[in-house]
């Protein structure tokens, strides 16, 4: 049973008092309360309302024992801090998770395409325009807020975007070469390409664990390169120039974006459309109109109707785990972002493994896990 006593001030004896008395009450069914014949009394000023949770009348003439508190009390300041880091760390476990799924689904389609329709080029064009067409619909029908964004934000954005461009074609020409599991054996090696790069590009220094954690790197990859059941050249070159790519891309990117307010999605957007700008003309000069035309009339006669869900398929969950994944790292520091993207590439080589039924010898699968173990411990000294 509750009751509300509102009154800017209100005298209280202990707790007890003399039902006898009488002052006016705003609730029709708590007894009328005076103090003033009480020496006891103590003044309490409210500036919110009691609310009277229980009272007990022990007879007539007796006194009556009321329990109260203040209404609207505020949590503890470490209780809210601690409910508000549970909520983020759940968004952080929803996004890390949906990142990875998105980004196996993705190579799985890739794959598929790239076995039937050998055209690298044509098919990283492909996903960044279906990227850049579903952001220009968001944003025409306000599903997503669109970006404030000017000249010098194109500026910034351009070197970013060549290093993307780079980047993204030389991982697709990797993956129409050699197994899935093998390009991202060989991509986990890029923070080997991040430390040499800032080192002696940029005099960067860092501390020894941070060295020595590439040597699991370097040693893991080489030794799955040479166990490789299906190496091939341009394969193992592709996954090579991505890593530098990529590389450049975030150094580009934090000198680039510093002080910009822009979303992560919207920011991957932005970088999407103006890759594909840079990509298209090199697309057609390398394989041309005439190729492709002829490439998919026979992919789609071998393959079937279905084969143009999978050039759609793998479009689509190519931009949106890069989306997923400019989001996460909107909430998470890079070192946490570096760690999930190891975690990705595990994933991914485990479920590409299982899906194509690729052979891999004891050997190969030891310098993987080195060479990914390597990259986690990169991570942690690099904090």
């Amino acid at each position: 049973m509750s009751f509300t006593l509102k009154q800017s001030a209100l005298t209280v004896s202990n707790s007890v008092f003399d039902k006898r008395s009488s002052i006016t009450c705003r609730s029709l069914f708590l007894p009328c309360l005076n103090l003033q014949n009480n020496p006891k009394r103590t003044l309490l000023s409210l500036s919110k309302p009691l609310y009277i949770s229980s009272f007990q009348s022990f007879n007539e003439k007796s006194v009556i024992l009321c329990k109260a508190y203040e209404a609207d009390k505020s949590p503890s300041p470490a209780a809210a801090e601690a409910k508000s880091e549970a909520a983020k760390s759940v968004k952080i476990g929803i996004y890390f998770a949906t990142w990875w799924a998105l980004n196996v689904v993705f190579n799985i389609y890739n794959k598929k395409v790239l076995n039937a329709y050998p055209y690298p080029w044509l098919t990283s064009t492909l996903s960044l325009a279906c990227g850049s067409l579903m952001m220009l619909v968001s944003w025409a029908t306000k599903i997503a807020e669109p970006p404030k964004i000017n000249l010098e934000f194109w500026k910034a954005l351009f070197p970013v975007a060549v290093a993307h461009t780079i980047g993204h074609v030389a991982a697709t020409v990797s993956m129409s070469k050699v197994a899935v599991s093998f390009t991202h054996i060989i991509k986990s090696g890029e923070p080997a390409f991040s430390v040499i790069v800032s080192r002696f590009l940029l005099g960067e220094r860092f501390p020894p664990a941070v060295y020595l954690s590439l040597v699991p790197i370097i040693g893991g990859c080489g030794l799955a390169a040479l166990t490789e059941l299906n190496f091939n050249m341009t394969g193992f070159m592709g996954a090579m120039i991505s890593n530098l790519a990529f590389v450049f891309r975030n150094i580009f990117s934090k000198k680039g974006m510093k002080g910009k307010s822009v979303s992560g999605m919207n920011y991957y957007a932005c970088l999407s459309m103006l890759s594909l700008l840079i990509l298209t003309p090199f697309a057609i000069a390398v394989e041309g109109a005439h190729m492709w035309a002829a490439g998919w009339k026979e992919a789609v006669s071998e393959i079937g109707p279905q084969f143009i869900w999978w050039v759609a398929a793998q479009s689509i969950f190519y931009h949106l785990y890069n989306q997923v994944s400019y989001m996460s790292l909107d909430e998470i520091s890079p070192l946490t972002f570096s760690v999930g993207n190891t975690m990705k590439r595990i994933s991914v080589i485990v479920s590409s493994i299982i899906i194509f039924r690729t052979p891999v010898q004891p050997i190969n699968a030891l310098g993987a896990a080195i060479a990914i173990l390597g990259t986690f411990l990169y991570s942690q000294a690099k904090a």
